[in-house]
């Protein structure tokens, strides 16, 4: 991924790799590697366990990062709320044993880097963190999802190896969906001279007029001396090219000793690149300190350039232009990974998103890691950035000020949601006045963009409703007239903030609650939610509304819905797991692309059921579509908009053909061919190379094919899977979401496998730092194994310890 490089001034390490990893316990000090028996909090450094530098954790696992340890976890069936919303993964206060991590790592730091400052950021920890360094505690963060830092400049050590140790505690959850466990995003060791830019340091906001754009700087310069210095700034424009477009300097400022001062400029651009859905323009700040003729730090911002506007009336508006919000919201995790998902399959996910028409990304219910929005700015994404929750307190505004002060300079966020369903407190006078204090912080610290929330309580106005900018509503269905409110309220713009909850299982035609599976007819949602074809119908009856985000994206872990176990995912998404699309996808993708679409299902291998009506639909933004059986014409029928064709169709074997129509000519076809039995393997690399940078990944989708080469969408056939060369398998999955089986296979020895699920399964390998041809091979009992070969390509490695 494109990682800030290596600067002569500011240096940043990433520390994913060599770290050892083991359970401990919530309960027995034993277990919890004698933990509480060294009184942690009563001397410095005198820590027992697994805290004490000298603590032997060679029998501990060795892991890099990101990791989750929620997923390496077996399922359990439980009544317990908190476990099967969460997947049925034994995390939470009822399972002591599985719900304590613990991480050691050794790292160096050179001797020439006395005198530096000397600091490590967490981009997110799930749960409840405490950090010690060479036995030195240096606090607790109690947030899953914020990033934070710790500086480590007076207790670190340069004369031997340093210690770095963590206990994450996720024996609380925070949400009712699976939220992982352990170091799941990145760790930075991070090196500045005293005097440098602030932690998040800069902020960018631009104003575009007619052929130009006027850019306000905003720079924190901390100055971590015992002497005063006279600072100035030097900051320059560069454009995607790496062209210098601009720069400006600032007069020498005093800073007092351990004092921070805060620099604005002004700067013009001149006929500027706009940041824009299908041309992400990204530019960079460099900002240089100079002390005198010496410069201290150089520091990058990565910005775009854009307007935005919310409007009462006639919805959003981006570089002035009307574009309607077609969105999802998202979970975090991901087949085969859980919630530690390599930065690849970060741009993975919104690619495919792309792909189907979105354009817009709520980060349910919670901070996303950066590297989402690194790919949302990169792709040309929307994004509604969502704090955890509506609340009050230094911890809670503490969360909802470093989420904002990290993520404002991404030109993809349109929207702060301040939080999601608050039931209890968002009816509330008392609601009303912490998401005043909540806005109050968003706008001190961006005023640029508005404030929503994610509502489901109908038409109520007051209370946090009543407060945010722009209106949230959790599903259209609840509880109010749309029409009445936004006559009575008409400064008020709307969103769908989260819409649809359309249940689907791919590849499923009928409900079976005993395996936990849903019909594909966009036919089931709970009372809240509607199907896909009525619930865009009616936003596209009201232009105020400025759009919606479908729940959801991709299925995630957890929440299983209608059906509990033996289900362990909820079946909400456009896609499964893995990324695999369901039937509904391509409805959405027939009215929010310009693409032809023409999407034939069910399946059709219906034996046993010769002579019987099957129930035959077609998604299509064809004008007309013609369906025909073994050649024979069923007939033409014209496709309602924002609607699908279906008819009656008696089974007989053989193949069911759709034919697409516009202004008369056939434009597009499609086929349901009945396939024979299961005869080989075939393999599809998303890419057929990838960095040799120990960390990119290739997603690998497995088909089940026949001898004609047909997939079978009936399926099930378990795949083993081999790697050699310079890359390992990280993951597994087949959108399945009522299977048992491992996403990862710990161990030395191990036979990485998984059953197809109608016809698909999925495998994730990364590399290693070694470039070379890296195979993977896939092989299942009686059919023609298949094998793919990924060049990793050498790169440039960011440096790490």
């Amino acid at each position: 991924m494109n990682r800030e490089i290596k600067e002569p001034l500011r240096e940043r390490f990433l520390m994913d790799s060599g770290w050892r990893f083991a359970l401990g316990h919530a309960s027995d000090i034993k277990l919890d590697f004698g933990y509480w028996e060294g009184k942690p909090f009563a001397k410095q450094a005198e820590g027992r366990g697994a805290i004490h530098v000298k603590f032997d954790d060679s029998d501990w696992r060795e892991v890099s990062l990101p990791h989750d340890w929620a997923v390496e976890l077996d399922f359990q069936y439980s009544d317990d709320n908190d476990i099967n919303y969460h997947g049925y993964k034994p995390i939470g206060r009822p399972n002591p044993a599985t719900s304590i991590g613990w991480y050691r790592k050794r790292f160096e730091v050179a001797k020439e880097d006395e005198g530096k400052r000397l600091s490590i950021e967490f981009d997110g920890i799930f749960r409840d963190s405490m950090i010690w360094l060479n036995g030195y505690y240096l606090g607790r963060h109690e947030s899953g999802y914020t990033s934070f830092r710790r500086d480590i400049t007076d207790c670190v050590k340069f004369d031997g190896p340093n210690v770095l140790v963590v206990r994450a505690d996720a024996s609380q959850v925070e949400g009712w969906f699976y939220e992982g466990a352990g170091i799941y995003r990145h760790v930075w060791l991070v090196k500045t001279n005293p005097v440098h830019v602030a932690h998040w340091g800069t902020y960018v906001v631009s104003e575009i007029g007619d052929g130009f754009a006027e850019l306000t700087l905003q720079t924190t310069v901390v100055n971590e001396d015992d002497l005063a210095k006279a600072i100035a700034i030097e900051s320059a424009i560069y454009d995607a090219n790496g062209s210098r477009v601009a720069t400006i300097q600032s007069e020498p400022t005093p800073i007092g000793s351990w004092k921070e001062c805060e620099f604005n400029q002004r700067i013009r651009l001149e006929q500027p690149w706009l940041w824009d859905l299908e041309s992400p323009h990204l530019y960079r700040l460099v900002t240089t300190v100079k002390d005198g003729e010496a410069e201290t730090d150089v520091y990058v911002t990565s910005f775009g350039i854009r307007s935005i506007r919310f409007d009462p009336d006639q919805g959003f508006f981006l570089n002035g232009r009307h574009v309607p919000i077609r969105g999802v919201c998202c979970h975090q995790d991901h087949a085969g990974v859980g919630t530690a998902l390599p930065d690849r399959l970060q741009f993975y996910r919104i690619e495919k998103l792309k792909e189907l028409g979105v354009n817009a990304y709520r980060t349910s219910h919670h901070p996303p890691t950066p590297e989402l929005l690194e790919a949302c700015d990169r792709l040309g994404m929307l994004v509604m950035d969502e704090h955890r929750q509506v609340g009050c307190g230094e911890e809670i505004e503490g969360q909802l000020r470093s989420l904002v002060k990290r993520d404002r300079n991404h030109p993809s966020i349109i929207l702060w949601s301040i939080g999601n369903e608050e039931s209890g407190i968002q009816d509330t006078e008392a609601g009303a006045r912490t998401a005043r204090t909540m806005k109050r912080i968003v706008n001190e610290l961006d005023p640029t963009r508005l404030v929503s929330y994610g509502g489901n309580n109908g038409g109520q106005s007051s209370g946090i409703n009543g407060v945010v900018d722009v209106r949230g509503w959790n599903y259209w269905k609840i509880g109010a007239n749309l029409d009445v409110y936004h006559n009575d309220h008409p400064q008020t713009p709307m969103i769908g903030s989260e819409e649809a909850s359309t249940l689907c299982t791919r590849g499923i035609y009928e409900n079976d609650e005993e395996r936990g599976y849903v019909s594909s007819y966009d036919e089931n949602f709970p009372g809240w939610g509607s199907g896909a074809e009525e619930w865009m119908k009616y936003y596209a009856e009201r232009p105020y509304l400025a759009g919606a985000f479908v729940w959801t994206g991709f299925d995630y872990r957890g929440e299983p819905l209608p059906y509990r176990w033996p289900c362990i995912s909820s079946q909400f998404g456009m896609m499964d797991t893995c990324g695999f699309p369901k039937d509904n996808y391509y409805y959405y993708q027939s009215w929010w692309t310009a693409r032809t679409v023409l999407h034939l299902f069910p399946h059709w291998n219906w034996q046993g059921k010769e002579g019987q009506d099957i129930d035959v639909r077609c998604f299509s933004n064809c004008e007309e579509v013609e369906l025909i059986l073994n050649g024979r014409s069923l007939g033409m029928k014209p496709m309602p908009h924002l609607g699908h064709l279906s008819w009656k169709v008696p089974y007989e074997p053989g193949a069911l053909v759709a034919k697409g129509y516009r202004n008369g000519q056939e434009i597009a076809s499609a086929a349901r061919e009945t396939t024979g039995v299961p005869a080989e393997l075939r393999l599809l690399p998303d890419r057929s190379a990838i960095d040799a940078d120990g960390e990119d990944v290739s997603s690998i989708a497995v088909q089940i094919v026949d001898a004609l080469g047909r997939v079978i969408p009936t399926a099930d056939n378990e795949v083993v899977f081999t790697v050699t060369g310079p890359g390992v398998l990280i993951g597994v999955g087949n959108g399945n979401p009522s299977s048992h089986e491992p996403d990862k296979y710990i161990g030395s020895g191990t036979v990485w496998k998984r059953r197809a699920f109608n016809g698909l399964c999925m495998a994730i390998v990364q590399s290693t730092k070694q470039a070379g041809d890296l195979c993977i091979t896939a092989e299942s009992s009686g059919l023609i194994a298949a094998k793919v070969t990924i060049r990793t390509e050498p790169c440039v490695l960011y440096p790490s310890v």
